[in-house]
Protein backbone atom coordinates (compact mmCIF):
# COMPACT_ATOMS: atom_id res chain seq x y z
CA UNK A 1 0.00 0.00 0.00
CA UNK A 2 1.15 3.36 -0.70
CA UNK A 3 0.76 5.99 1.82
CA UNK A 4 -1.80 8.73 2.03
CA UNK A 5 -0.99 12.16 1.09
CA UNK A 6 -3.15 13.43 3.42
CA UNK A 7 -2.19 13.33 7.24
CA UNK A 8 -3.98 15.40 10.11
CA UNK A 9 -1.28 17.80 11.39
CA UNK A 10 -3.12 18.11 14.63
CA UNK A 11 -3.22 15.34 16.91
CA UNK A 12 -7.00 13.72 17.34
CA UNK A 13 -9.13 14.69 20.11
CA UNK A 14 -10.75 12.27 22.64
CA UNK A 15 -13.86 10.24 21.40
CA UNK A 16 -14.55 10.12 24.97
CA UNK A 17 -14.00 13.57 25.62
CA UNK A 18 -17.81 15.17 26.01
CA UNK A 19 -16.39 18.94 25.01
CA UNK A 20 -14.45 17.32 22.02
CA UNK A 21 -16.05 17.00 18.58
CA UNK A 22 -14.54 15.48 15.41
CA UNK A 23 -12.03 17.86 13.84
CA UNK A 24 -13.14 19.17 10.46
CA UNK A 25 -10.89 18.18 7.54
CA UNK A 26 -8.77 21.13 6.31
CA UNK A 27 -8.43 21.05 2.56
CA UNK A 28 -6.89 23.59 0.15
CA UNK A 29 -8.38 26.15 -2.23
CA UNK A 30 -8.75 26.03 -5.70
CA UNK A 31 -7.17 29.46 -6.12
CA UNK A 32 -4.23 27.95 -3.82
CA UNK A 33 -3.87 25.06 -6.52
CA UNK A 34 -3.82 26.88 -9.40
CA UNK A 35 -0.74 28.99 -7.92
CA UNK A 36 0.76 25.52 -6.74
CA UNK A 37 0.48 24.52 -10.15
CA UNK A 38 1.35 27.03 -11.94
CA UNK A 39 4.73 27.44 -10.02
CA UNK A 40 5.72 24.01 -10.37
CA UNK A 41 5.74 24.63 -13.82
CA UNK A 42 7.10 28.31 -14.45
CA UNK A 43 10.68 27.60 -12.60
CA UNK A 44 13.85 27.91 -14.33
CA UNK A 45 12.54 26.46 -17.29
CA UNK A 46 12.09 29.97 -18.31
CA UNK A 47 15.01 30.43 -18.37
CA UNK A 48 16.26 28.11 -21.35
CA UNK A 49 12.96 29.10 -23.24
CA UNK A 50 14.68 32.54 -25.60
CA UNK A 51 17.66 30.04 -25.92
CA UNK A 52 15.02 27.33 -27.59
CA UNK A 53 14.18 30.58 -29.34
CA UNK A 54 17.40 31.41 -30.68
CA UNK A 55 18.14 27.81 -32.07
CA UNK A 56 14.14 26.68 -32.96
CA UNK A 57 13.32 29.92 -34.47
CA UNK A 58 10.13 31.69 -33.33
CA UNK A 59 7.44 30.02 -35.59
CA UNK A 60 8.51 26.38 -34.37
CA UNK A 61 8.86 27.82 -30.96
CA UNK A 62 5.23 28.85 -30.72
CA UNK A 63 3.93 25.89 -32.23
CA UNK A 64 5.83 23.49 -30.10
CA UNK A 65 5.19 24.95 -27.18
CA UNK A 66 1.34 24.66 -27.34
CA UNK A 67 1.72 21.14 -28.92
CA UNK A 68 3.81 20.51 -25.31
CA UNK A 69 0.96 22.45 -23.19
CA UNK A 70 -1.95 20.68 -25.02
CA UNK A 71 -0.16 16.89 -24.13
CA UNK A 72 0.98 17.95 -20.86
CA UNK A 73 -3.18 18.94 -20.07
CA UNK A 74 -4.25 15.96 -22.03
CA UNK A 75 -1.35 13.59 -19.62
CA UNK A 76 -2.24 15.08 -16.37
CA UNK A 77 -5.99 14.03 -17.11
CA UNK A 78 -4.77 10.58 -17.73
CA UNK A 79 -3.41 10.50 -14.64
CA UNK A 80 -5.75 11.87 -12.23
CA UNK A 81 -8.84 9.91 -13.56
CA UNK A 82 -6.83 6.58 -13.28
CA UNK A 83 -5.63 7.41 -9.78
CA UNK A 84 -9.51 7.84 -8.61
CA UNK A 85 -10.67 4.90 -10.33
CA UNK A 86 -8.38 2.93 -8.66
CA UNK A 87 -6.85 3.34 -4.54
CA UNK A 88 -3.67 5.24 -5.03
CA UNK A 89 -3.33 8.74 -4.01
CA UNK A 90 0.03 9.08 -5.02
CA UNK A 91 1.58 9.00 -8.40
CA UNK A 92 4.08 5.70 -7.80
CA UNK A 93 0.61 4.35 -6.08
CA UNK A 94 -0.88 4.21 -9.37
CA UNK A 95 1.93 3.47 -11.25
CA UNK A 96 1.95 0.43 -9.21
CA UNK A 97 -1.34 -0.69 -9.61
CA UNK A 98 -0.54 -0.84 -13.19
CA UNK A 99 2.79 -2.23 -13.21
CA UNK A 100 3.63 -3.64 -10.02
CA UNK A 101 6.97 -2.51 -7.80
CA UNK A 102 8.78 -2.45 -10.77
CA UNK A 103 6.50 0.57 -11.72
CA UNK A 104 6.24 2.82 -8.67
CA UNK A 105 10.27 2.52 -8.06
CA UNK A 106 10.44 3.42 -11.55
CA UNK A 107 8.32 7.08 -11.34
CA UNK A 108 9.99 7.57 -7.78
CA UNK A 109 13.32 7.43 -8.87
CA UNK A 110 12.88 9.34 -11.81
CA UNK A 111 10.55 11.72 -9.96
CA UNK A 112 13.69 12.20 -7.31
CA UNK A 113 16.25 12.78 -10.50
CA UNK A 114 14.09 15.58 -12.04
CA UNK A 115 13.31 17.16 -8.79
CA UNK A 116 16.58 17.07 -7.07
CA UNK A 117 18.15 17.98 -10.57
CA UNK A 118 15.78 20.83 -10.79
CA UNK A 119 16.75 22.45 -7.67
CA UNK A 120 20.36 22.29 -8.57
CA UNK A 121 19.38 24.12 -11.50
CA UNK A 122 17.79 26.59 -9.32
CA UNK A 123 20.50 27.34 -7.43
CA UNK A 124 22.39 27.30 -9.96
CA UNK A 125 20.65 30.55 -11.85
CA UNK A 126 20.33 31.80 -8.02
CA UNK A 127 23.89 31.98 -7.76
CA UNK A 128 24.52 33.04 -11.38
CA UNK A 129 22.43 36.56 -10.50
CA UNK A 130 23.68 37.20 -7.02
CA UNK A 131 27.18 36.11 -7.33
CA UNK A 132 28.15 36.09 -10.95
CA UNK A 133 30.00 33.33 -13.19
CA UNK A 134 32.47 32.94 -16.05
CA UNK A 135 31.66 31.34 -19.44
CA UNK A 136 33.60 31.45 -22.57
CA UNK A 137 36.54 33.41 -20.77
CA UNK A 138 33.71 36.79 -20.18
CA UNK A 139 33.08 37.43 -16.86
CA UNK A 140 29.76 38.43 -15.76
CA UNK A 141 29.38 40.08 -12.86
CA UNK A 142 26.37 39.00 -10.01
CA UNK A 143 24.46 41.57 -8.00
CA UNK A 144 25.95 42.02 -5.08
CA UNK A 145 29.18 42.39 -6.67
CA UNK A 146 27.83 45.14 -9.03
CA UNK A 147 26.42 46.99 -6.08
CA UNK A 148 29.30 46.60 -3.37
CA UNK A 149 32.12 45.20 -5.46
CA UNK A 150 33.88 41.67 -4.70
CA UNK A 151 34.19 40.39 -1.02
CA UNK A 152 34.95 37.39 0.85
CA UNK A 153 31.01 37.25 1.85
CA UNK A 154 29.47 37.59 -1.82
CA UNK A 155 31.06 34.86 -3.43
CA UNK A 156 28.82 32.22 -4.67
CA UNK A 157 29.67 30.00 -1.98
CA UNK A 158 28.61 32.37 0.86
CA UNK A 159 25.78 33.69 -0.48
CA UNK A 160 24.08 30.46 -1.06
CA UNK A 161 24.98 29.44 2.02
CA UNK A 162 23.16 32.67 2.95
CA UNK A 163 19.74 31.81 0.92
CA UNK A 164 20.07 27.64 1.91
CA UNK A 165 20.05 28.35 5.80
CA UNK A 166 18.07 31.60 6.33
CA UNK A 167 15.38 31.43 3.34
CA UNK A 168 15.10 27.45 1.79
CA UNK A 169 15.01 25.91 5.25
CA UNK A 170 12.29 27.57 6.90
CA UNK A 171 10.03 26.93 3.90
CA UNK A 172 11.26 23.35 3.01
CA UNK A 173 9.71 22.93 6.54
CA UNK A 174 6.30 22.71 5.92
CA UNK A 175 4.64 19.89 5.73
CA UNK A 176 1.36 20.31 3.82
CA UNK A 177 2.45 21.78 0.35
CA UNK A 178 -1.13 23.87 0.42
CA UNK A 179 0.98 25.61 3.07
CA UNK A 180 3.29 27.10 -0.11
CA UNK A 181 0.32 28.69 -1.43
CA UNK A 182 1.36 31.97 -0.86
CA UNK A 183 4.74 31.78 -1.27
CA UNK A 184 3.66 30.32 -4.82
CA UNK A 185 1.53 33.36 -5.67
CA UNK A 186 4.51 35.51 -5.03
CA UNK A 187 6.20 33.54 -6.71
CA UNK A 188 4.17 33.36 -9.74
CA UNK A 189 3.86 37.61 -9.44
CA UNK A 190 7.65 38.00 -9.57
CA UNK A 191 7.42 35.55 -12.87
CA UNK A 192 4.84 37.92 -14.27
CA UNK A 193 6.93 41.02 -13.04
CA UNK A 194 9.70 39.17 -15.03
CA UNK A 195 7.98 39.11 -18.14
CA UNK A 196 6.52 42.08 -18.07
CA UNK A 197 9.93 44.21 -17.73
CA UNK A 198 11.42 42.13 -20.77
CA UNK A 199 8.62 43.04 -22.65
CA UNK A 200 8.83 46.64 -22.03
CA UNK A 201 12.53 46.55 -22.66
CA UNK A 202 11.79 44.81 -25.96
CA UNK A 203 9.40 46.84 -27.07
CA UNK A 204 10.99 49.87 -26.17
CA UNK A 205 14.44 48.61 -27.80
CA UNK A 206 12.15 47.82 -31.04
CA UNK A 207 11.26 51.60 -31.06
CA UNK A 208 14.48 52.77 -30.98
CA UNK A 209 15.47 50.20 -33.52
CA UNK A 210 17.91 48.60 -31.75
CA UNK A 211 15.88 45.17 -31.44
CA UNK A 212 17.39 42.08 -32.96
CA UNK A 213 16.35 40.94 -36.39
CA UNK A 214 14.83 37.14 -34.74
CA UNK A 215 14.76 33.58 -37.37
CA UNK A 216 11.22 32.52 -37.92
CA UNK A 217 12.89 28.55 -38.64
CA UNK A 218 16.13 27.19 -37.86
CA UNK A 219 19.08 27.98 -39.67
CA UNK A 220 19.51 25.26 -42.07
CA UNK A 221 23.43 26.65 -43.24
CA UNK A 222 24.34 23.53 -41.37
CA UNK A 223 22.92 20.43 -42.94
CA UNK A 224 21.58 17.89 -40.75
CA UNK A 225 23.23 19.35 -37.59
CA UNK A 226 20.80 21.97 -37.84
CA UNK A 227 17.63 19.36 -38.32
CA UNK A 228 19.02 17.66 -35.12
CA UNK A 229 18.56 20.95 -33.02
CA UNK A 230 15.45 20.41 -32.93
CA UNK A 231 15.92 17.38 -30.65
CA UNK A 232 18.15 19.08 -28.57
CA UNK A 233 16.13 22.25 -28.16
CA UNK A 234 12.30 20.77 -27.98
CA UNK A 235 13.44 18.83 -24.01
CA UNK A 236 14.27 22.29 -22.92
CA UNK A 237 10.37 22.85 -23.03
CA UNK A 238 9.15 19.74 -22.13
CA UNK A 239 10.84 20.31 -19.19
CA UNK A 240 9.44 23.55 -18.42
CA UNK A 241 5.55 22.34 -18.55
CA UNK A 242 6.48 19.33 -16.01
CA UNK A 243 4.48 19.61 -13.60
CA UNK A 244 3.01 15.86 -12.82
CA UNK A 245 5.02 14.95 -9.58
CA UNK A 246 3.30 17.58 -7.66
CA UNK A 247 -0.04 16.47 -9.54
CA UNK A 248 -0.93 14.05 -6.49
CA UNK A 249 0.05 16.33 -3.68
CA UNK A 250 -1.86 19.32 -4.83
CA UNK A 251 -4.98 17.23 -6.25
CA UNK A 252 -5.16 15.26 -3.02
CA UNK A 253 -5.69 18.36 -0.58
CA UNK A 254 -8.54 19.61 -2.56
CA UNK A 255 -11.73 18.29 -1.01
CA UNK A 256 -12.78 16.84 -4.89
CA UNK A 257 -9.27 15.64 -6.18
CA UNK A 258 -10.60 16.35 -9.76
CA UNK A 259 -10.73 19.83 -8.99
CA UNK A 260 -7.04 19.54 -9.43
CA UNK A 261 -7.40 19.44 -13.49
CA UNK A 262 -9.92 21.88 -13.65
CA UNK A 263 -6.50 24.32 -12.10
CA UNK A 264 -4.03 22.30 -14.21
CA UNK A 265 -5.66 23.71 -17.44
CA UNK A 266 -6.21 27.43 -15.87
CA UNK A 267 -2.29 27.08 -15.11
CA UNK A 268 -1.33 25.35 -18.35
CA UNK A 269 -2.69 28.06 -20.50
CA UNK A 270 -1.45 30.88 -18.04
CA UNK A 271 2.16 29.04 -18.41
CA UNK A 272 2.41 29.17 -22.49
CA UNK A 273 1.39 32.44 -22.53
CA UNK A 274 4.23 33.57 -20.15
CA UNK A 275 6.75 31.34 -22.00
CA UNK A 276 5.45 32.67 -25.65
CA UNK A 277 6.36 36.03 -24.16
CA UNK A 278 9.43 35.69 -22.68
CA UNK A 279 10.96 33.42 -25.11
CA UNK A 280 9.68 36.44 -28.28
CA UNK A 281 10.72 39.14 -26.44
CA UNK A 282 13.89 38.23 -24.77
CA UNK A 283 15.18 36.53 -28.22
CA UNK A 284 13.79 40.34 -29.98
CA UNK A 285 16.17 41.72 -27.10
CA UNK A 286 19.57 39.69 -27.48
CA UNK A 287 18.84 37.71 -30.79
CA UNK A 288 22.09 35.79 -31.28
CA UNK A 289 23.57 36.23 -28.25
CA UNK A 290 21.07 35.29 -26.14
CA UNK A 291 22.47 32.87 -23.68
CA UNK A 292 21.26 29.37 -22.27
CA UNK A 293 20.25 31.18 -18.97
CA UNK A 294 18.91 34.66 -19.99
CA UNK A 295 19.38 36.27 -16.78
CA UNK A 296 23.15 36.71 -17.61
CA UNK A 297 22.13 38.63 -20.60
CA UNK A 298 20.37 41.10 -18.45
CA UNK A 299 24.33 42.25 -16.69
CA UNK A 300 25.18 43.81 -19.50
CA UNK A 301 25.26 47.84 -19.65
CA UNK A 302 21.70 49.43 -21.02
CA UNK A 303 23.18 52.61 -21.44
CA UNK A 304 21.01 54.67 -19.01
CA UNK A 305 20.10 54.26 -15.09
CA UNK A 306 16.51 53.08 -15.77
CA UNK A 307 17.91 51.08 -18.09
CA UNK A 308 20.21 49.36 -15.46
CA UNK A 309 17.37 49.70 -12.70
CA UNK A 310 15.23 47.40 -14.86
CA UNK A 311 17.55 44.85 -15.47
CA UNK A 312 18.57 44.78 -12.01
CA UNK A 313 14.69 44.29 -11.09
CA UNK A 314 14.29 41.77 -13.67
CA UNK A 315 17.04 39.76 -11.91
CA UNK A 316 16.16 40.04 -8.62
CA UNK A 317 12.81 39.35 -9.47
CA UNK A 318 13.27 35.91 -11.35
CA UNK A 319 16.08 34.97 -8.20
CA UNK A 320 13.28 35.10 -5.70
CA UNK A 321 11.21 33.64 -7.79
CA UNK A 322 13.06 30.87 -7.88
CA UNK A 323 13.44 30.92 -4.44
CA UNK A 324 9.81 30.30 -3.50
CA UNK A 325 9.49 27.71 -6.35
CA UNK A 326 12.28 25.41 -4.68
CA UNK A 327 9.82 23.89 -1.89
CA UNK A 328 7.58 22.52 -4.35
CA UNK A 329 10.14 20.32 -5.60
CA UNK A 330 11.41 20.04 -2.35
CA UNK A 331 8.19 18.69 -1.12
CA UNK A 332 7.74 16.16 -3.79
CA UNK A 333 11.37 14.98 -3.77
CA UNK A 334 11.44 14.15 0.26
CA UNK A 335 7.81 12.67 -0.26
CA UNK A 336 9.14 10.05 -3.11
CA UNK A 337 12.37 9.17 -1.43
CA UNK A 338 10.37 8.49 1.96
CA UNK A 339 7.60 6.12 -0.29
CA UNK A 340 10.83 4.46 -1.65
CA UNK A 341 12.67 4.03 1.48
CA UNK A 342 9.74 3.61 4.15
CA UNK A 343 6.59 2.22 2.00
CA UNK A 344 4.86 0.57 5.35
CA UNK A 345 5.63 3.27 7.66
CA UNK A 346 2.76 6.23 8.98
CA UNK A 347 2.56 9.16 7.56
CA UNK A 348 6.15 11.40 6.97
CA UNK A 349 3.86 14.30 8.77
CA UNK A 350 3.27 12.90 11.94
CA UNK A 351 7.71 11.42 12.77
CA UNK A 352 9.60 14.12 13.16
CA UNK A 353 12.43 11.55 13.00
CA UNK A 354 12.38 10.59 9.33
CA UNK A 355 11.36 14.26 8.15
CA UNK A 356 14.16 15.90 9.55
CA UNK A 357 16.50 12.80 9.14
CA UNK A 358 15.33 13.52 5.28
CA UNK A 359 15.25 16.89 4.72
CA UNK A 360 18.14 17.77 6.04
CA UNK A 361 20.67 15.57 3.83
CA UNK A 362 18.40 16.17 0.93
CA UNK A 363 19.44 20.18 1.25
CA UNK A 364 22.91 20.33 2.32
CA UNK A 365 23.50 17.88 -1.33
CA UNK A 366 21.69 20.09 -3.43
CA UNK A 367 23.95 23.05 -2.22
CA UNK A 368 27.19 21.50 -2.74
CA UNK A 369 26.03 20.67 -5.82
CA UNK A 370 24.82 23.78 -6.99
CA UNK A 371 28.96 24.96 -5.89
CA UNK A 372 29.86 22.41 -8.13
CA UNK A 373 28.57 22.70 -11.42
CA UNK A 374 29.16 25.56 -13.67
CA UNK A 375 26.57 25.76 -16.42
CA UNK A 376 22.21 24.57 -16.78
CA UNK A 377 21.70 23.97 -20.39
CA UNK A 378 23.37 19.91 -20.19
CA UNK A 379 20.75 19.48 -17.21
CA UNK A 380 18.28 20.90 -19.33
CA UNK A 381 18.73 18.87 -22.30
CA UNK A 382 19.31 15.61 -21.00
CA UNK A 383 16.40 16.12 -18.28
CA UNK A 384 14.18 17.36 -20.69
CA UNK A 385 15.23 14.39 -22.76
CA UNK A 386 14.73 11.35 -20.59
CA UNK A 387 13.43 11.86 -16.93
CA UNK A 388 11.21 14.72 -17.36
CA UNK A 389 9.27 12.86 -20.79
CA UNK A 390 9.04 9.79 -18.67
CA UNK A 391 6.85 11.84 -16.02
CA UNK A 392 4.91 14.18 -18.18
CA UNK A 393 3.93 11.81 -21.42
CA UNK A 394 5.38 8.36 -21.19
CA UNK A 395 4.42 6.94 -17.66
CA UNK A 396 1.07 8.66 -18.27
CA UNK A 397 0.33 7.38 -21.60
CA UNK A 398 1.14 3.50 -20.45
CA UNK A 399 -1.07 3.61 -17.70
CA UNK A 400 -3.99 4.63 -20.12
CA UNK A 401 -2.65 1.67 -22.30
CA UNK A 402 -2.53 -0.66 -19.62
CA UNK A 403 -5.98 0.01 -18.58
CA UNK A 404 -6.06 -2.01 -15.20
CA UNK A 405 -9.44 -0.67 -14.39
CA UNK A 406 -11.01 -0.55 -17.47
CA UNK A 407 -11.66 2.82 -17.66
CA UNK A 408 -9.81 4.19 -21.08
CA UNK A 409 -11.99 4.79 -23.95
CA UNK A 410 -10.89 3.96 -27.37
CA UNK A 411 -10.37 7.49 -28.16
CA UNK A 412 -7.92 8.08 -25.13
CA UNK A 413 -6.26 4.88 -25.77
CA UNK A 414 -5.22 6.01 -29.44
CA UNK A 415 -4.01 9.87 -28.33
CA UNK A 416 -2.14 7.49 -25.46
CA UNK A 417 -0.06 5.88 -27.99
CA UNK A 418 0.42 8.72 -30.20
CA UNK A 419 1.74 10.43 -26.95
CA UNK A 420 4.07 7.42 -26.02
CA UNK A 421 5.34 6.65 -29.64
CA UNK A 422 6.55 10.66 -29.70
CA UNK A 423 7.37 10.82 -26.34
CA UNK A 424 10.28 7.97 -27.21
CA UNK A 425 10.86 8.42 -30.34
CA UNK A 426 11.72 12.16 -29.94
CA UNK A 427 13.61 11.20 -26.36
CA UNK A 428 16.10 8.92 -28.13
CA UNK A 429 16.95 11.09 -30.84
CA UNK A 430 17.37 13.60 -28.51
CA UNK A 431 19.56 11.66 -26.24
CA UNK A 432 21.75 10.76 -29.30
CA UNK A 433 22.06 14.49 -30.19
CA UNK A 434 22.90 15.51 -26.89
CA UNK A 435 25.84 12.73 -26.64
CA UNK A 436 27.16 13.85 -30.06
CA UNK A 437 27.05 17.44 -29.35
CA UNK A 438 28.46 16.89 -26.00
CA UNK A 439 31.32 14.25 -27.54
CA UNK A 440 32.28 17.43 -30.49
CA UNK A 441 32.23 19.58 -27.87
CA UNK A 442 34.61 18.48 -25.61
CA UNK A 443 36.86 17.08 -28.79
CA UNK A 444 37.00 20.92 -29.96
Amino acid sequence: MTPAIKAPLLPNHDPSSPSSSPPEEKHGSFAGAIFNVSTSIVGAGIMSIPAAFKVLGVIPSLSIIVIIAWLSNVSAGFLMKSTVAGDATTYAGVMKESFGKPGSVAVQVITMVVTFGSMIIFSIIIGDVLSGNEKGGVIHLGLLQGWFGSHWWNTRFFSLLFIFVFLFLPLVLCRRVDRLALSSAISFLLALLFVIISSVLAIVALVQGRAKSPRLFPDLNNGGQSFFNLFTASPVIVTAFTFHFNLHPVGFELKDPLQVLSATRVSVILCATIYSATGLFCYLLFGDATMTDVLMNFDESSGSSIGSLLNDIVRVSYAIHLMLVFPLLNFSLRANLDELLFPKKVSLVNDNKRFFGLTFPLLISCFLAAIAIPDIWYFFQFLGSTSTVSIAFIFPAAIVLRNVNGISTLKEKIVASVMFALAVATSIIAISTNIYSFTETEEA
